[in-house]
């Protein structure tokens, strides 16, 4: 997003006494702190105070911009020692507090201040500044005012506010307000569409973000960062035909020297490997010019989100041997998630000591999350628990979930986790969400207690917790089909369960029972359980996708949700009977189902 730069007023003619200190003050912005401290020295003995002339006032807002690159405590010192403040000279301190490290809140306590002085004006300048310190620090309320009193000034239609307002407001989540603000812009440059795109993509919104880009395309030509954000689009929905249209024009437009040459790099090697071409990443990593410590990463997570344990640890070695990148907190997220992957035990153990004791690398919650989950799903739940009451920050909920599902994983006697499901839900301050009540009905269901599964629904219901609905997508000649459990809104639906029911009919042939421990509903007979299981969002998808998919291509579904067990059995046998490669992506990791009937996750996932 591009900033608003702060205006200087022009300064007045200058008496000859204060030239050199014009000329000092004028010429560079890299004056040391002790050079500003002795020029301010010199006008303290030099000049009248500042409210005297236009032309001190002049040399004291050239200081406060010389303090605010270097000290903010002298900056906000020497603001109070300013009787009549300016725009310009608030506008500098609003800066350097939303650009400091741990001061943001300053900048709108700054504009607060700033705003009730009678003869202080914000302008153009002032709010892309205090909104950026809004942004970072989530402060909806704050930023809200600040977009009050930009209407009010009469600011609605500077197009350089407006972009930082839809960075704000997609920084707090509110993506409604964000296009609001986009909706209503009588101008906007090329940086307008890209704010717009890149905040829908970090909001998760990818559709609205590529139908954005449609939308750009037919009047201005993406550069490099708008490429980048609709890479990441295409990254989170699974849309490779889009995503392999980017690269194509990246390849016609760009040349390998480009400043992007890096970013978009690193965004491609994501993208083919969350839309399951791990091999096609693999040649753009290799064929990478320039790498940076993230490219390193994208490689290393992309490797273990496909359950590759050994490529992660071959490239981790290579990223070491290399010497010129030093692996970082991320670098052993990704290898201690494809230990997690794979179940190796050990081999997590040592790599998670290695980044303590070698590495000096301070563990936090994921490298907590990943070594705990690893523990937990290989049976090791009391070492899990040692490690949890070691840790230095709380648990989340991801960690006292990952705990409850592999407890139920591992058949543990209901009566013994009960226990643990209470001690969980008691540490959890703000209570369980949809997923901690999912996995223990769950577990009621496999020891057939379906009274309780219905009463954890109804404490759900009390609660206001709602099961995140499951969706999977599918991606079918260039365009992106969604489907939910249960879905009767597609236009060929009609199709696609007869279809589904012939396929349903091939896999009892070849001895099939549904698993209604995994159904989710409760007071239904065992046959209706199994319908209901019948009726999961992948499946539907893959019945698709077996319609109208080519032969030998992949079908690839991407799924919001973790596949449960049943459904897992079932894409082995379909891709067995059918002989077809599925690749499935879930909120997890990938699968790869071949048509051998097995999966590249061994069935330990």
């Amino acid at each position: 997003m591009a900033a608003a730069l702060v205006t200087a007023p022009a300064p007045p003619t200058s008496a000859p006494h204060n030239h050199r200190l014009h000329h000092l003050l004028t010429q560079n912005d890299s004056i040391n702190i002790r050079c500003v401290k002795q020029i301010h020295a010199r006008i303290l003995r030099a000049t009248p105070p500042p409210e005297s002339n236009t032309e001190t006032l002049f040399l004291y807002s050239r200081l406060v911009h010389h303090y605010s690159l270097q000290d903010l405590r002298c900056t906000f010192h020497l603001l109070s020692q300013i009787p009549d403040p300016n725009a310009f000279i608030y506008n500098t301190v609003i800066r350097a507090y939303a650009r400091s490290k741990d001061q943001k809140r300053k900048a709108f306590c700054l504009f607060e201040e700033m705003v009730k002085l009678d003869g202080v004006v914000p302008d153009k300048h002032t709010f892309p500044f205090v909104l950026k310190a809004c942004a970072y620090l989530f402060s909806l309320s704050e930023g809200k005012q600040a977009h009050a009193h930009l209407l009010k000034y009469g600011f609605a239609s500077d197009v350089y506010i407006n972009n930082s307002l839809i960075h704000f407001y997609a920084s707090c989540g509110c993506s409604e307000s964000a296009r609001k603000v986009f909706d209503k812009m009588q101008e906007r440059s090329l940086v307008s569409w890209n704010v717009i795109i890149d905040a829908l993509v970090q909001m998760g919104e990818f559709e609205e973000a590529l139908k954005f880009f449609v939308e750009m395309n037919q009047a201005f030509e993406p550069d490099g960062y708008t490429l980048q954000s609709v890479i990441d689009a295409c990254a989170g929905l699974g849309a490779l035909s889009l995503g392999l249209w980017v690269h194509a024009y990246i390849l016609r437009k760009y040349s390998i020297d480009s400043e992007f040459d890096v970013l978009i790099n690193n965004s491609l090697v994501e993208m083919y490997c969350k839309c399951g071409l791990l091999r096609i990443a693999e040649q753009v990593f290799q064929g990478m010019i320039r790498r940076d410590v993230n490219s390193w990463n994208v490689m290393i997570l992309g490797f273990a989100m496909h359950g590759e344990a050994e490529r992660v640890f071959e490239h981790f070695s290579g990223m070491v041997d290399e010497g010129k990148m030093l692996p970082n907190s991320i670098t052993f997220v990704g290898v201690l998630t494809a230990c997690n992957h794979r179940g190796l035990v050990d081999v997590g153990r040592r790599y998670f000591d290695a980044m303590v004791n070698e590495h000096k690398i301070e563990p936090v919650l994921q490298h907590y999350g990943c070594l705990i989950d690893l523990l937990a799903r290989n049976g090791l739940i009391s070492e899990a628990l040692d490690v949890v009451a070691s840790m230095k920050m709380k648990p989340d909920n991801v960690i006292w979930r990952s705990l409850l599902d592999a407890s139920c994983r591992q058949s543990i006697n209901t009566e013994l986790i009960e226990p643990i499901a209470k001690q969980i839900v008691g540490s959890v301050e703000d209570g369980w969400s949809s997923g901690e009540y999912v996995i223990l009905s769950r577990l009621y269901a496999s020891a057939d207690r379906w009274n309780e599964v219905g009463l954890v629904r109804k404490l759900m219901t009390d609660k206001g917790v709602t099961k995140e609905p499951g969706c999977t997508s599918i991606e079918i000649d260039g365009t992106v089909h969604e489907f939910f459990a249960g879905d009767v809104t597609h236009p060929r639906k009609k199709e696609i369960y007869q279809f589904l029911d012939v396929v349903n009919e091939k896999l009892e042939s070849e001895g099939y029972v549904p698993d209604c421990a995994q159904a989710s509903m409760v007071n239904e007979l065992d046959d209706e359980k199994g319908k209901s299981l019948g009726l999961h969002s992948e499946r539907l998808a893959i019945a698709f996708g077996l319609l109208n998919s080519k032969p030998g291509i992949p079908i690839r579904v991407f799924k919001n949700l973790r596949v449960c067990k049943d459904c897992h059995n079932f894409t082995k046998l379909v891709s067995r009977i059918f002989k077809v490669e599925v690749v499935m992506r879930d909120r997890v990791r990938f699968h790869h189902f071949r048509d051998d009937g097995m999966c590249s996750c061994k069935d330990f996932w």
